[in-house]
């Protein structure tokens, strides 16, 4: 169940990508918004939930099988990188992948660009603009997690590149964690004090930090209150004789507490645990009957992504 989650979880990354192309239009971008609500709701998964994600995206997994790319090679064993210093061959081999990497990157091949860095990363693995470049693509393609691992991994190799601080706060913007993403933001501007992009980057960040709602903002509870299937099922709960015996026994514990010792107006724990039960099954009644309620629901809390920021390219 995991894997099919994981795949639910790419194709949704990949559609989400699909959205934001200027290509489509309205009713192409409506069909695919619906398809993605229908994959997040039949598989249960979210684009919110990175523990899902895998190190590369559908479009990348997609060119490294059919795509015929120049210099391809004899599957090799793989060496470990400590051990194998790269010879000059690999070194020119691996800054020509790059540029290839570089020149799909400009015709929006990303998935196809993305390859071209891993192979460099393959042949020289100690380069941090491989590693910040194939970020680049990453984001593209939706795949945040993935930017983010190899722009943590550019920073290790030198902490004095700019544009890999400047890429991990775009990646993480896109995740919605604009806090950090200021901070990343700031290094990159104390490294390129003067880069236009960095100063506007960080500008958003912030104001998105100063916007971010808290967990229950934006949701109408007195609109659900009024709502007649909404009161309709919690009066049915309610008319559970499990739950009115439930109740009263807690009602009994409150009041017969106050001369065991015990304190007043606590219910004893297999109480809650009947409590939690019961909500669960509330819960669990509300999505089978009206699926649309709580799909609405979801919606008031559930924040959209933030729009795409710029970036500068490879």
């Amino acid at each position: 169940m995991a894997d099919t989650k994981r795949l639910a979880f790419s194709i949704i990354q990949f559609l989400h990508s699909q959205l934001r192309s200027s290509e489509l239009s309205a009713d192409a971008q409506e069909s695919l918004e619906v398809a993605v609500q229908c994959l997040e709701t039949a598989f249960g998964v979210s684009t919110e939930d990175q523990s899902l994600a895998v190190s590369k995206s559908l479009p990348e997994i997609f060119a490294s099988a059919t795509s015929e790319v120049p210099d391809a090679e004899p599957p090799q064993v793989e060496e470990n990188p400590l051990l194998h210093e790269p010879t000059v061959e690999e070194l020119a081999r691996a800054e020509r992948l790059k540029s290839d990497g570089n020149e799909q990157m400009k015709l929006e091949n990303f998935g196809a660009a993305a390859e071209f860095y891993t192979r460099a990363i393959k042949l020289n693995p100690e380069n941090a603009v491989y590693f910040c470049n194939r970020a680049a693509a990453y984001s593209k393609m939706g795949n945040y997690a993935g930017a983010v691992s190899d722009c943590e991994r550019a920073i290790v190799i030198d902490r004095s590149y700019s544009k890999a601080y400047g890429r991990m706060g775009l990646a993480l913007a896109s995740l919605n964690k604009h806090t950090e993403a200021v901070g990343y933001y700031r290094r990159a501007l104390e490294l390129d004090p003067e880069n236009e992009t960095y100063k506007s980057n960080l500008k958003i960040a912030e104001q998105k930090m100063k916007e971010m709602p808290s967990p229950t903002a934006g949701v109408d509870l007195a609109g659900f209150l009024s709502n007649p299937n909404f009161m309709s099922m919690a009066a049915n709960l309610m008319n559970n004789p499990q739950v009115q015996q439930m109740m009263s026994g807690m009602m009994s514990g409150m009041y017969s507490s106050q001369g065991t010792g015990a304190t007043p107006g606590v219910p004893g724990s297999n109480d809650l645990s009947g409590l939690i039960q019961a909500g669960q099954d509330f819960a669990q009644q509300m999505q089978q009957q009206n699926p649309e309620l709580i799909e609405q629901l979801r919606s008031h809390i559930r924040s959209r992504p933030p729009s795409a920021s710029q970036e500068e390219q490879p």
